[in-house]
């Protein structure tokens, strides 16, 4: 295991910035808002909140995937980013198929992630559009060669989206328990974004343990002659079974893919949410919330104060203590 450690003037000169105007308005934080960013100079120290990056092996995202960092300043001075106005402040969620059985329970699993990204991301407003099948979105679909599972092809999840987004929209993001794929060659896809159209579309299905396994209930035992535009494949098609792994798991994903909505890279500074990840191993080593450079990255966009945000998040928590006590 290597751990990567930055020397305390390195954070913060990613934080702060060493052009005096940005650095001016880092000043105009109050004292305990630079208190709690200025935790992230000395990781791992007993009592801090922040961690430096363990990298486990080469299969890791750093190792594998070789970029630059992206400091505040350079965050800052992108242009093609996008940034939330008056005319485009909401979050939409759109759920695509079944989410395990229908009821209370799927109610209650997808309303939680709305208010836990409400509470993620303090100052927008996060809604749920209205349930579609797969067959409402007219996408193409087929059975994976080695899992021998249903998948259904992301760019034609993507140009659904595009169709449905409402003009207030800051972004929409599309959400599945059916497994992905981006074209024929590929083996599968988490999930894959427009960041341009402030589109994306995701799978959690992959987030049950129990995927890869012989036994997986989702997994076909016969052979489908598969006609597309034939959607009863689909009707009664297993889903995994809601629970606090799968949860965890699928608001990790939520909010890492819609903070690059916002134009913010991946996090190569310290532990942080927005750390790429290669496997479900790395993906859960990966926190709940932002390190501090990628949250000033995300208060400039949005505009919210700091300690509000902490105290939204934790009266959230508070609230839904009966999961939380499990995975938070």
């Amino acid at each position: 295991m290597k751990v990567i450690q930055h020397s305390a003037q390195t954070l913060q000169t990613a934080l702060v910035s060493d052009h005096q105007g940005l650095a001016k308005v880092y000043r105009e934080y109050t004292k305990e808002e630079r208190r709690l960013l200025e935790e992230g100079f000395h990781p791992g120290e007993p009592g801090s909140l922040f961690q430096p990056i363990t990298v486990h092996s080469d299969s890791d995202w750093i190792p594998a995937h070789p970029e630059e960092p992206q400091d505040f300043e350079s965050f800052y001075r992108d242009h093609y980013r996008k940034t939330p106005n008056a005319s485009h402040n909401t979050i939409y969620i759109q759920t695509i198929g079944s989410f395990g059985e229908a009821g209370v329970q799927t109610d209650q699993y997808v309303e939680w992630l709305r208010q836990y990204s409400q509470a993620f991301f303090y100052g927008l407003s996060v809604k749920l559009l209205p349930a579609v099948t797969v067959a409402e979105t007219g996408c193409s679909f087929r059975v994976n060669s080695n899992t021998h599972n249903l998948q259904i092809l992301t760019g034609d999840l993507l140009r659904f989206l595009g169709n449905k987004k409402p003009k207030d929209a800051f972004c929409i993001v599309g959400i599945t328990m059916i497994d992905l794929y981006p074209k024929d060659s590929w083996n599968f896809v988490f999930g894959q974004a427009s960041l341009s159209m402030g589109m994306g579309v995701f799978s959690f299905a992959r987030y049950d343990d129990s995927f890869y396994s012989r036994n997986y209930a989702g997994r076909l035992r016969k052979r489908l002659q598969l006609k597309q535009g034939d959607y009863s494949v689909f009707d009664r098609y297993y889903t995994p079974p809601i629970s606090s792994t799968p949860l965890l798991r699928s608001c990790k994903t939520m909010t890492h893919e819609i903070g690059h909505m916002f134009g913010i890279r991946h996090c190569q500074w310290l532990n942080c949410i927005m750390q790429g990840s290669n496997h479900l191993e790395e993906s859960d080593r990966r926190p709940l919330d932002f390190c501090p450079i990628c949250l000033r990255k995300l208060q400039v966009s949005v505009g919210f104060k700091i300690g509000e945000r902490y105290k939204v998040k934790k009266r959230f928590h508070r609230k839904q203590y009966n999961i939380t006590k499990i995975i938070w």
